[in-house]
């Protein structure tokens, strides 16, 4: 799971630059809020894209596409409370607290995109997959039921 956070945390960094400059942009024309959650879903569709390929090294589907705004459902709420009590109450800048914020958000996003974007890509490919990763595999307990036969008295 190492290297898998490292890569992780590169994605996120590009993310965050993408995400950011799409949300200053927003914002000369659209309210903080609105260009938050804009910002955040063209970043979101980069950020699945760029995890499924690079972080966790599997092949991007229709159906990994579809469950992984899930795992950013974690993301937008941290980050979209974050910044409305960022703004509204601490009185951070609209500019910074979304910078704020997203760091918040970022373990819990790790774990639940690695749910969604990562897959079981491991089991294809004959490899343990990413929640394995440094551990080692169980024993399979094989079980074979036979006969039952009664016992003699």
């Amino acid at each position: 799971m190492g290297s898998q956070l490292v890569r992780f945390a590169l994605v996120g960094v590009v993310n965050t630059v993408l995400y950011y400059g799409i949300y200053v942009l927003l914002l000369l024309w659209l309210p903080y809020l609105a260009a938050h959650l804009s910002a955040l879903v063209l970043a979101t569709v980069a950020s699945f894209f760029l995890n499924a390929r690079f972080t966790y090294r599997t092949r991007p589907t229709w159906a990994k596409f579809l469950r992984f705004p899930l795992s950013t459902l974690v993301n937008l709420a941290v980050t979209t409370v974050g910044l409305r009590l960022l703004v509204e109450t601490a009185h951070v800048h609209s500019r910074l607290a979304p910078l704020l914020a997203a760091a918040a958000a970022v373990p819990l996003t790790f774990v639940t995109a690695r749910d969604h974007a990562g897959g079981d890509h491991g089991a294809r490919r004959g490899r343990r997959g990413p929640r394995h990763e440094g551990r080692r595999a169980a024993r399979p307990v094989i079980s074979r039921p036979g006969p039952v036969r009664p016992r003699p008295p």
